[in-house]
């Protein structure tokens, strides 16, 4: 297996919107359809990140977690196509 691609949420669903207008929707539906066309697989990982606040002479603790999608690649060809067709998607912060 090859090195999974780690995507924001916005990023993903731009991709996802893409990939939906261009296949049909049994890709995006069927793992196993999305694994021989597109060449990976998708699962959302929630990431807890830990903050700490200093108010006056005291501090706290916060935590919130970041939604990440992995895409979990089978093909080292089928990933670097990815990233060549998608790139403009990945980490584009624009709306």
């Amino acid at each position: 297996m090859s090195k999974s691609v780690i995507l924001s949420e916005g990023s993903w669903l731009k991709i996802y919107n893409h990939i939906a207008q261009n296949y049909p929707p049994s890709v995006l539906l069927v793992r196993s359809k999305m694994r021989s066309v597109l060449g990976f697989t998708s699962r959302t990982h929630d990431e807890w990140l830990d903050s700490e606040v200093h108010i006056g002479n005291g501090s706290y603790g916060t935590k919130w977690h970041i939604k990440k999608i992995h895409l979990d690649f089978y093909s080292e060809p089928k990933r670097t196509m990815f990233l060549l067709k998608y790139s403009e998607f990945i980490n584009d912060t624009s709306n």
